[in-house]
């Protein structure tokens, strides 16, 4: 896919393969990959396909066994767990399925420790957190605990803590998987709106076709290979490709 924009994360032949009871399983054969900015990218497949593997992989979360993972044009196979850890809470944003909060911990508090991990000052993180949690329209739970609110509530305070690095891109592994369909609308139209009026770069797992719709590319995923990658105008091919998978089972 041509793009004369620099790409924020580069994947460069990655294969990603495990040993299980003695065999060797390949969940990611030999792909290529450029997220670029501003990109709302969606992913989708069938279970055991490669997705949450791609996602590890992209957001630093796992090395890959071979191929090379480039952020911003920095060749992380060249630098300690340490620096990686470093770029990694610099650069990427993560949201979860089970949204990850620290139960004990306020919203705002939640919020803000990213910043404080990579050494940020706590005033302004309060200020920022602040900011943020009116953006994502939980402003007025700060003080709560993390434990005491929705499903919804706690992935919109996950999403705003995704945020508080300014990351160059915000990863999602299955953002609604946890939630009904109401609250599964309600944090895909806050993504596409951070994505359309913050610019903010997203990159998305899901296994459900409806959702996937909600990105303007597309990606889908077979035997830890990338088959279509395209922009929006051929979403409707994207899906077709996938409906093919029948009765396989998504997940």
């Amino acid at each position: 896919m041509k793009n004369k924009r620099k790409p924020l994360i580069e994947l460069r032949k990655i294969s990603k393969v495990y040993t299980q009871y003695g065999t060797e399983i390949i969940a990611l054969d030999n792909v290529s990959l450029k997220i670029f900015p501003r990109d709302f990218v969606s992913i989708i497949g069938p279970s055991g396909s490669g997705k949450s593997t791609l996602l590890h992989c992209m957001g630093l979360l796992d090395r890959p066994t071979s191929g090379k993972v480039f952020i911003e044009n920095k060749d992380t196979s060249k630098i300690t767990g340490k620096e990686i850890a470093t770029l990694r809470g610099k650069k990427i944003g993560f949201v979860f399925q089970n949204y990850n909060l620290i139960p004990r911990l306020t919203v705002i508090e939640n919020v803000m420790l990213p910043g404080l991990i990579i050494g940020g000052e706590k005033s302004k993180l309060i200020d920022k957190a602040s900011e943020l949690l009116e953006e994502v329209g939980i402003k007025h739970r700060a003080q709560h605990k993390a434990v005491h609110l929705s499903g919804g509530e706690q992935q919109r305070v996950a999403i705003a803590r995704a945020l508080i690095n300014d990351p160059v891109v915000v990863i999602a592994d299955e953002p609604t998987g946890a939630l009904d369909s109401e609250s599964s609308g309600e944090i895909m139209e806050l993504l596409a709106k951070l994505n359309r009026e913050r610019k903010v770069t997203i990159v998305f797992v899901s296994h459900d076709l409806e959702i996937a719709k909600y990105g303007k590319r597309n990606i889908l995923l077979r035997d830890g290979k990338i088959i279509k990658d395209s922009y929006e105008s051929r979403i409707r091919d994207i899906l077709k490709e996938a409906s093919k998978t029948g009765k396989e089972v998504w997940r």
